[in-house]
């Protein structure tokens, strides 16, 4: 499967871009914390039974987990933000139909409307490639990537406050109201990106990964309500194995993939998607165990006894601290790369969970793992879309992002699934209710540190430097260093002009860098000199076509052996061999 794009990357992106992306993942962020201060209270509120209830919950995270790598990929082919702002849009819907029912299938149609928003995130990170200079790229995806922390942290007592105080579909009404607010702004200050990919939308693998994904997640969700080893559970476990093989073997064979296994393949990308189900493990214990333990009675005897808005207070830290490591994240991957700084989370997280085995006797020292394990997730977050940046084409960047999106999401599910189980099954029957434990609040925080022991293994295996051209991309830490690193790109590749019948200089032609396996591997659109410049992944052979309104296409090609070669395009020539 080939990319291309319709022009060069822009990078003409103002300076509210970030702050407005970021605030567009994190409202969509706010949609999987929103009912967490009225779990307990979702049957009555609904008139139904505690099992029914949970569907409010669960189908927002599978709309989410569905609609995160088809709006990648719509991104890659139509552009990143007009997806985002149609994210953005059935959110905002989604969330009107929700506040304007007290009725339990009307209340699941419109959460799941708001779980469509989830695609958000990788569009968001998408945009950024295309439109930021290099120094400050990698900032910038670290806060996009928090961002998912940071709006589920700070949701959490926001919440809280509102459904102590007010009716609880006030809290839909916010979310609508946050939601416009990023469409506005995202409209007024986000420029549309020019990168797009070729090919066409795969609906038939788009229609193959949701029924994969739903009958894999359903099972995960609802496993503990219907029993693990029931027919239901191990029926849809089995049929999701066999409907993702079937569609493994139909995105391999088709030419325009919804995903591309083969880069989802690659080493560096495989290991980032299985650490990322990692830290998303980790990350939802903490969210799951902290609010329980702190509004739990004293009269337990471990239990903190505190209210709705001060447990949602007290892990509110969790989620600033995730947003103030963006900056942190960009200077220690400038200096070490992100491998080493995943790995650097994860080693906090680890520190994080083992010292919060022993601070469960008092607020504050809730607060202090909060700041911890926000610092490790915030750390681990922001380096997954750097490695898988430096590991995609610039053309596969929203899909990419886009599956290691739904990788966390996958990791939320699980820790739901597994810490929902642990608690209950810990916990004591006190007058027909179970109240959890303190031993299942540790046997939970025990687990979330055998999740990051395997991501830390793991990210070890990574490799330890991406390729030359990627490279410079995400490690540039000022204007000066960007600047040296985009001249050598250009020394370090293909340049040369693009000419006519006459041999004048052709403008505005789409010249495309082919790799020996039919991938693109760089693109450019020559100036109105008709010059151009590609800079090239790695030594080896290529074929450099292009292409323009009025002229016939040439393709030609050349070996690249690590000095700069120029090859001249002839469009008036059939294509023939160059030598380089």
């Amino acid at each position: 499967m080939t990319h291309t794009t319709t022009d060069q990357p822009t990078r003409r992106a103002g300076g509210a871009v970030v702050p407005v992306l970021a605030f567009a993942g994190i409202v969509v962020a706010v949609m999987q914390t929103l009912l967490v201060p009225v779990i307990k209270d979702l049957p009555q509120l609904l008139e139904t039974t505690p099992s029914n209830a949970t569907w409010v919950l669960t189908s927002t995270l599978l709309s989410g987990a569905v609609a995160t790598p088809i709006m990648g990929r719509l991104g890659d082919l139509y552009g990143k933000r007009r997806m985002l702002i149609l994210s953005l849009a059935v959110m905002v819907a989604g969330a009107l139909v929700s506040a304007l029912t007290s009725q339990l299938l009307t209340m699941i149609v419109g959460r799941t409307l708001q779980g469509f928003a989830m695609g958000a995130i990788p569009l968001g990170i998408g945009l950024m490639r295309d439109m930021l200079p290099r120094e400050k790229l990698g900032s910038a995806m670290a806060l996009m990537s928090s961002s998912i922390g940071v709006g589920g942290g700070l949701a959490l007592p926001a919440a809280a406050l509102v459904a102590q105080h007010t009716d609880w579909h006030a809290l839909f009404y916010g979310a609508a109201g946050l939601g416009a607010l990023a469409i506005a702004l995202t409209l007024l200050v986000v420029p549309e990106s020019p990168m797009r990919a070729e090919g066409s939308f795969d609906l038939l693998g788009a229609t193959g990964l949701s029924t994969g994904l739903v009958l894999l997640l359903l099972p995960i969700t609802k496993g503990s309500d219907w029993g693990w080893s029931s027919g239901t559970t191990l029926g849809l476990f089995a049929a999701a194995v066999v409907v993702l093989l079937l569609w493994g073997v139909y995105e391999l064979r088709v030419q325009a993939p919804l995903v591309d296994l083969r880069t989802t393949a690659r080493r560096e990308v495989l290991l980032t998607n299985l650490a990322s189900i990692m830290v998303g493990v980790s990350f939802y214990v903490v969210s799951l165990v902290l609010p329980q333990l702190l509004q739990l009675p004293a009269a337990t005897g471990y239990g903190l006894g505190q209210s709705m808005v001060v447990a949602g207070l007290c892990v509110a830290p969790l989620g600033l601290t995730m947003m103030f490591t963006a900056p942190v994240y960009a200077r220690l991957s400038a200096r070490y790369g992100p491998k080493t700084t995943l790995i650097i989370g994860l080693l906090i997280i680890a520190i994080g969970y083992g010292g919060g085995l022993g601070l469960m006797d008092a607020a504050w020292q809730t607060i202090v793992t909060s700041v911890v394990l926000g610092a490790g997730i915030g750390l681990a977050y922001s380096s997954l879309p750097a490695l898988i940046v430096g590991a995609v084409p610039a053309s596969e960047t929203g899909a990419a992002n886009g599956l290691n999106t739904l990788m966390r999401s996958i990791g939320t599910s699980v820790s739901s699934a597994v810490i929902g189980m642990v608690l209950a099954n810990t916990a004591n029957d006190v007058g027909g209710v179970a109240i959890p434990t303190m031993h299942g609040f540790r046997v939970s925080f025990l687990i979330a540190a055998a999740a990051v022991a395997v991501g830390l293994l793991l990210a070890f295996f990574l490799p330890k430097a991406a390729r030359p051209a990627q490279h410079t991309q995400l490690r540039a830490s000022s204007e000066e260093d960007a600047g040296l690193e985009r001249a050598e790109e250009v020394l370090r590749g293909f340049r040369g002009r693009v000419l006519g019948a006459d041999g004048s200089p052709v403008a505005r032609a789409k010249v495309t860098l082919i790799d020996r396996r039919g991938r693109q591997a760089g693109a450019a659109v020559s100036a109105e000199d008709g010059s151009y410049a590609l800079a090239v992944p790695a030594q080896g052979a290529y074929v450099v076509a292009a292409k323009a309104a009025g002229h016939g296409p040439l393709a030609s090609s050349a070996t690249h052996s690590g000095h700069d070669h120029t090859v001249d395009l002839d469009l008036s020539l059939p294509g023939e061999p160059v030598s380089a």
